[in-house]
């Protein structure tokens, strides 16, 4: 392991206080003396955006950037670095990430400000905390109310931290659609259209907004401003319409646009916002990435100056797409941000071979086209059951296709060593919750397999048909293992003991319907005896581990609003386990005559390609039943 000599005392300024928080990340690699590798940085006077590290008896790194300076740290921290010199320029501005925090859990101070250490030795300089309702607004007690929100001076104290880095915070809110959570209370009456959205060209919305956006940029050294505007299906359908009547939907958005962004402009601020619902209204199908759509030029010319779009995909899996919809952005008159994804959403752990496509796929494109800023978002959909920092070995891809223009798997491994000191590939094992034998090319696939084999009900379990429940003890006991092994390294592969414990809760829960069922069907008493005085009750000792794994890893990263959310799942869960004993206990002592739960053939709910699975959501597999 190589370790470095650096004298804060000379070094620059500008890097003295981020490079003490990384000598105390890291304090092994950091030292004086013999066996030392001396590191020395210099600031370039002027030029674009470049690094090069220089080396002699010493090694010396000139930065323009300070997150230049970070970037070739993290480079020489890695295994394979040091070798020899090597310098880097990207063409990108902004190299960023956007970390959902409206699902559910809301980050600790903490764990960003170690979140923002490791974007900084990859050489990102731009984040973004995606707050709906979790920052506080004076005056408004039901805003982020028990939902974990904010405080000023945290989010004032985490954007002076990243300037330690020379990462650029700004705050990302919602002031249209996706406010379900506030719209919820009686004190809010006013300012709701329908259940999520915002009503528009009413006095009392626009006050709030004001104050949203005041809030939300205060703490903040930026002047930019994301402030959403997507996925307002029904706008102007709710209580708009009873109070203004009917009026096409595009107009209804564009002069609300107009509104927030003077808001915006008397504040010194430039908004940025989410650029799909232009293009709905376009599409005959109301979809975002509808080839058919067609935005009148006459139209486009509407669409208010001033504001940047955002160009969000995280689906396409071909450069071309990407390419294609890049020029659409730039038709509409202004230069777009291109918004990748790490998928971390609506499963337990990042789905890191599909987020490698789609991300390579979208960074191509994003080069070929010039494109300046580009960031990757990690949304939280589904109650943020994710272990967040495992989408690090993504963003750390990203990194290295935006630095380099490459996806070395070997300067990855060894990068991602020097910026969070892990094995990139016991990581990427991980993924193999939702890698299942029956998904044919998880490269390829966004299916959160894991999710629905966990939460479905062991009875009724009616997604059984799309896997071959056989192969699937095998399979999970082998990630189980790996895991583990991989855990006990200790350091930062410490958290996949979590996935380790869910691939062991799944080896038991995944076949355990089809073993019932065909056991009832075979009258074979004895299997199902061993089902409840042994099966059944060594998964319920398996989901309690899960369980105290989850939250001991969730209070280790989020706030504890929302934990509550995720206990009634385990709760479920543990209480159906006890009927299903229950009922089997039942029907061997002939106190009921049959189970008809095991008796109805379950057939295959979702048409899907062979060696294609689903991806859904908890609400949808809990029961086949749609009660809400």
């Amino acid at each position: 392991m190589r370790r470095f000599a650096i004298d804060l005392a000379s070094s620059p300024e500008e890097l003295r206080a981020g490079l003490r928080e990384i000598m105390a990340q890291f304090p092994k690699r950091f030292a004086q003396g013999r066996g030392c590798k001396e590191l020395r940085f210099e600031k370039n006077a002027s030029g674009p955006a470049r690094l090069a590290v220089a080396k002699a008896r010493d090694l010396t790194v000139r930065y323009t950037r300070p997150i230049d300076a970070f970037r070739a740290l993290g480079r020489l921290m890695g295994e394979a670095s040091g070798a020899g010199s090597f310098s880097e320029s990207p063409p990108f501005d902004t190299l960023g990430v956007m970390v959902d925090v409206s699902r559910n859990g809301v980050l600790l101070p903490g764990a960003f400000r170690a979140l923002l250490r490791r974007l900084a030795l990859m050489g990102i300089n731009m984040a973004m905390l995606y707050t709906e309702d979790t920052y506080e607004i004076p005056g408004e007690p039901f805003f982020g109310y028990l939902r974990g929100r904010y405080t000023a001076e945290e989010l004032k104290q985490l954007d002076d931290y990243a300037s330690l880095f020379g990462i650029e915070m700004m705050p990302c809110i919602q002031t249209l659609a996706h406010l379900a959570q506030i719209l919820q209370w009686p004190a809010f009456e006013k300012v709701r259209d329908t259940e999520q959205v915002l009503i528009a060209e009413e006095p009392a919305t626009y006050a709030l907004i004001e104050k949203m956006i005041r809030a939300a940029s205060a703490p903040f050294r930026s002047k930019r401003i994301h402030i959403g505007m997507d996925e307002a299906a029904g706008i102007g359908s709710g209580r708009y319409k009873q109070l203004h009547g009917e009026k096409p939907a595009f107009e209804i958005l564009n002069g609300h646009l107009a509104r927030v962004r003077d808001i915006c402009s008397s504040l010194g601020l430039k908004p940025m916002i989410w650029s799909d619902m232009y293009f709905r209204l376009g599409s005959k199908t109301h979809g975002y990435y509808d080839k058919e759509c067609v935005i009148p030029p006459e139209v486009a010319s509407r669409i208010p100056t001033g504001v940047q779009l955002v160009y969000w995909d995280y689906y396409h899996l071909d450069k071309d797409f990407y390419c294609d919809w890049i020029e659409r952005h730039r038709a509409l008159g202004s230069e777009p941000l291109v918004a990748g994804g790490i998928w971390t959403w609506n499963r337990f752990w990042a789905a890191l071979p599909f987020s490698f496509t789609v991300t390579d796929a979208c960074m191509a494109a994003c080069r070929e086209k010039g494109v300046r800023e580009v960031f990757m978002t990690m949304w939280g959909d589904g109650g943020m059951e994710c272990d967040v920092f495992s989408a690090l070995p993504g963003l750390q891809r990203f990194a290295e296709l935006a630095w380099t223009g490459a996806a070395d798997a070997a300067a990855i491994r060894a990068n991602f060593v020097g910026s969070c000191d892990a094995d990139l590939d016991d990581w990427v094992r991980a993924s193999g919750l939702d890698g299942v034998p029956d998904l044919k090319d998880p490269a390829r696939s966004n299916s959160n397999a894991s999710k629905w084999l966990l939460w479905q009900d062991p009875l009724l379990a009616y997604l059984d048909p799309n896997v071959d429940t056989r192969k699937l003890r095998a399979h999970y006991e082998a990630v189980a293992r790996d895991l583990a092994a991989a855990a006990r390294k200790g350091g930062e592969g410490a958290r996949l003991a979590f996935p380790a414990a869910l691939a062991s809760a799944l080896a038991l829960k995944a076949p355990l319907r089809s073993d019932l069922a065909a056991a009832y069907a075979a009258g074979d008493r004895t299997r199902l005896r061993k089902a409840v005085g042994e099966d059944i009750p060594r998964l319920r000792k398996a989901v309690r581990t899960l369980w105290k794994r989850h939250r001991d890893l969730w209070f280790s990263l989020y706030k504890p609003f929302g934990w509550e959310v995720i206990d009634r799942r385990y709760g479920g869960l543990v209480a159906r386990l006890d009927t299903v004993s229950e009922r089997l206990r039942g029907f061997l002592s002939g106190k009921i005559e049959s189970i008809p739960e095991l008796e109805v053939k379950l057939e295959r709910a979702f048409d899907l390609p062979p060696g294609e699975l689903p991806n859904l959501p908890y609400s949808r597999v809990t029961s086949p039943s749609f009660i809400r």
